[in-house]
């Protein structure tokens, strides 16, 4: 907002990079006034496809798709998950403790799991908004014990949990007030070390998961379990294919992409 109006007066070019829940708002003034926001930027760039389509109604000619990226520092070959496929299934989400993160669409499918996975663990890392009422479900699904609510962990300690996990899953939704998923960062982050994901469809994670290659992408959360057995079968390639679909996705080859943008 602040650089449309800027450059009304001062006749400044300005680039706005959105990401998604803030393009899908529920209430009708704050999206006019969002909308008519966008049309006087220079350049808009959609960290996705779905954000993307978010303003398609709007008619624009200027927005470009640069997906988000990783530093590749941070998440080097020495760090990789060594082995394979572990028999009890350890699966990870990382990111706020929300319905719109997913976590409670994932402990909803954990009594199925469970049948075919006795030993199944499930992680759950991040700020623990919303854990007070998926400890209640979980309580009255009867697979409490097999969920542990990590809250916020340090780099390190993150790494470890994510080679320690078997498939990321981010089973992520919509919620009332219009929050979405714009890409999936904590993806690639997984990715990274050789971790492949299930992720849903109609949302930003799209964009982030190389569909049966770095991992799977999923209509509904009920086919979970399929979407797990089918990386069980071949999880070698696709450990291998999710950390080069990673390498993809590092910033001294999406910065190219902006500078590109910047230069135009």
């Amino acid at each position: 907002m602040v650089g449309c109006i800027r450059e009304f007066f001062f006749n400044r070019k300005y680039i706005a990079v959105t990401h998604g829940s803030e393009l899908n708002l529920s209430q009708c003034i704050l999206k006019i006034i969002t909308n008519n926001s966008l049309k006087r930027f220079s350049e808009i760039i959609a960290v996705s496809n779905y954000t993307k389509s978010l303003i398609e109604n709007l008619k624009l000619s200027n927005v470009v798709v640069i997906p988000n990226a990783i530093n590749e520092n941070d998440w080097n070959e020495k760090l990789i998950k060594k082995g394979t496929f572990s028999g009890n299934l350890n699966l990870i989400t990382v990111g706020n403790v929300t319905k719109r993160k997913g976590q409670l669409n994932v402990i909803r499918q954990l009594p199925n799991l469970i049948k075919k996975y006795p030993a199944l663990q499930y992680h759950c890392v991040g700020i623990p908004t919303e854990k007070e009422q998926f400890l209640i479900k979980s309580k009255k699904l009867k697979v409490a014990s097999h969920i542990t609510f990590h809250g916020r962990v340090n780099e390190d300690k993150l790494k470890e949990l994510l080679i320690d996990s078997d498939i990321f899953v981010m089973l992520s939704g919509k919620t009332k007030s219009g929050d979405v998923e714009g890409f999936g960062i904590a993806i690639l982050e997984a990715n990274a070390l050789g971790i492949p994901a299930i992720g849903t469809r109609y949302c930003g994670i799209e964009d982030a998961i190389s569909n049966y290659k770095s991992g799977i992408l999923i209509s509904n959360p009920e086919k979970l379990l399929s979407a797990i057995e089918n990386i069980k079968g071949d999880y070698v390639n696709y450990k291998i294919n999710a950390r080069k679909w990673a390498m993809e996705h590092t910033w001294d080859r999406i910065i190219k992409k902006y500078i590109k943008i910047f230069e135009h």
